[in-house]
């Protein structure tokens, strides 16, 4: 029987896989044209004045653009890493599909998600130190895994008690 309590936990859980799986899709169609974006981030820091109160991030933003426009033209193929990593984004977000449709029984991918949000945290801190990235950018990178934490968290704990809910009806 699908009482009002178990309605409510799938429509939350779901609300919070929505909110994963959007923000997958987006990080992964904006990293297509990361080098225009980041062009564009400079011209605006620049044209608004900006750049004279956040210098530092428009140094930073300054210097990969800048990279991006050079080896965009002169070795255009390195950027197909990053249409590797959009379509990686892209992928991982259709694998929440799955708890979208069911989410006891497909649990697994629910904390599978959490322990990526739980990796991003050592792969910013040692990646970017050994790339020489501002450590401010790689506190904005390992948000991205905070902030998913987050639904993911809540989907779980409802899923789990969805489950419950399941067992106990039987």
């Amino acid at each position: 029987m699908a009482g009002p309590s178990r309605v409510r936990r799938m429509f939350l859980i779901r609300i919070c896989l929505i909110i994963v799986i959007v923000g997958l899709v987006v990080s992964g169609v904006t990293a297509f044209p990361l080098r225009e974006e980041l062009m564009l981030g400079r011209d605006i820091l620049n044209n608004t004045g900006l750049s004279t109160v956040f210098a530092d991030l428009a140094s930073w933003v300054h210097r990969v653009a800048e990279g991006l426009e050079v080896t965009g033209t002169e070795y255009p193929f390195l950027a197909y890493g990053t249409d590797w990593l959009a379509f990686a984004h892209l992928a991982i977000a259709v694998a929440f599909v799955g708890p979208l449709i069911d989410p006891v029984r497909n649990v697994w991918v629910t904390i599978w998600g959490l322990i990526m949000c739980a990796g991003i945290l050592p792969l910013a801190l040692i990646a970017g130190a050994i790339r020489g990235l501002p450590f401010g950018w790689q506190l904005i990178d390992i948000s991205f895994g905070v902030v998913a934490a987050v639904p993911l968290t809540i989907a779980l704990v409802l899923t789990r008690r969805l489950e419950r809910q399941r067992i106990g009806a039987h």
